[in-house]
């Protein structure tokens, strides 16, 4: 059963401009009226620099501000689709280490699309027709 289902817990998000997170009310601790529909995403805004933070997952761990690499491989993920959440259980998963590592796991990892998935069966049925 996952850990989190017993419990609400205050949501991290990232503000990639400021190299800052900062850990917000859950959605399901805000007034009914303030809360998302379901499958929406939230708006929460960087007190520092005011623009739309990234909702990271229960997971996350921010690293320091200083480490600009660090930063800018947990945008790339969040950009490709990889956030950090999990039941609680062990984690997320495994993720990159190092930047370098982040363009050839986001390639082996990518989620496609209904059609991306149907295009590639295509392309294989017809690669192995065509030899």
């Amino acid at each position: 059963m996952c850990r989190y289902a017993f419990h609400t817990y205050k949501e991290p998000f990232a503000c990639f401009a400021c190299r800052k997170s900062f850990k917000h009310q859950s959605r399901w601790d805000l007034p009914e009226s303030e809360r998302p529909a379901p499958g929406e995403g939230r708006v929460v805004r960087c007190p520092q620099c005011r623009e739309p933070m990234a909702e990271m997952g229960l997971d996350f761990k921010a690293p320091p501000k200083t480490d600009v690499k660090q930063w800018e491989k947990v945008r790339a993920l969040y950009a490709a689709g990889f956030a950090f959440d999990s039941c609680g259980d062990g984690g997320p998963g495994y993720r990159p280490e190092d930047l370098k590592d982040v363009a050839d796991f986001i390639a082996s990892n990518a989620r496609l699309s209904d059609g991306e998935a149907l295009l590639r069966k295509i392309a294989a049925r017809a690669s192995r027709g065509a030899g």
